[in-house]
């Protein structure tokens, strides 16, 4: 497991944005709201999706845009790996985890160079 601002070629967050590296990340609707567990390899552009509501399903029926936690992997099969460990854990696991490191529930997107969220307003990040 990577550090969480830590991009495996030391570049900052923000180089991030055109580059594969598998990822999960936990997302949340609010401070201890609801969640939702991922993985990509493209973790702006599947935020961006996820933020403008461009793919219809959970996240966008229970506006869980908020990015609390991501851990960027070796490779797919690793970020596959542990995104079905962590959607097997109890919802207080998945808290503890988001609190481990992100106490506040902080938008962590912004830190990659996305918009914040504006409240009432999902369609954002474009």
């Amino acid at each position: 497991m990577l550090n969480l601002f830590q991009h495996p070629s030391g570049r900052k967050p923000g180089a991030m944005r055109d580059e594969r590296q598998p990822c999960v990340y936990i997302l949340a609707s609010g401070h201890y709201g609801t969640l939702y567990i991922g993985v990509t390899s493209n973790l702006i552009r599947r935020l961006w999706q996820h933020r403008n509501d461009a793919l219809p399903g959970f996240t966008a029926r229970y506006a869980v845009h908020r990015l609390v936690h991501f851990e960027l992997l070796g490779d797919m099969e690793r970020a596959i790996a542990r995104e079905k460990q962590l959607k097997r854990w109890h919802r207080q696991w998945k808290i503890n985890l988001v609190n481990a490191e992100n106490p506040a529930w902080r938008d962590l997107a912004v830190s990659l160079g996305l918009p914040p969220i504006v409240p009432g307003n999902a369609k954002n990040g474009s």
